[in-house]
């Protein structure tokens, strides 16, 4: 009677330490996976970072991410703290304010970039940090960018 509990007991420990690896694993290589996945000529963004918590996608411009038109809308705006893009020709441009007079701090995401897995650290043009303060986005040529997310 006394081994059928020790081998649950043992059983049990071997399913729990295999498990916690593997879920920190896949976290820390979400964004490459999510950008391995995504649709070509979009840009993304997620709720969490290192691209969990997915928000939406946009193959065009959202003048305003918190109404009720484009890719994004309503609870959406001043959320995404990782952002991804897998645009064909262009840079995103991310904006804290909302409009298209496109004004307010900004800062871009390159292809070449790929994705921005924290943006925690990350700051508009205007000083403001990026991580859950996105307003609003539009594709851009390189020119147009003066800052640059990391």
């Amino acid at each position: 009677m006394r081994k059928l509990p020790a081998t649950l007991t043992i059983m049990a420990m071997a399913a729990l330490g295999t498990a916690i690896p593997a879920s920190t694993a896949h976290a820390a290589a979400s964004c490459s996976d999510n950008y391995s996945g995504a649709s070509a000529g979009y840009m993304y963004a997620y709720d969490y970072a290192y691209c969990e918590g997915y928000l939406g996608k946009a193959e065009g411009n959202d003048s305003n991410w918190g109404d009720s038109g484009g890719s994004f809308q309503a609870g959406d705006t001043n959320r995404a703290t990782s952002i991804l893009n897998k645009g064909n020709n262009y840079e995103v441009q991310f904006f804290n304010g909302t409009g298209t007079q496109w004004s307010g701090g900004n800062i871009c995401l390159s292809r070449n970039e790929a994705y921005a897995s924290d943006l925690t650290n990350d700051y508009f043009t205007s000083g403001y940090r990026v991580s859950n303060a996105i307003s609003s986005h539009r594709w851009v040529s390189a020119g147009t960018c003066s800052k640059w997310a990391v």
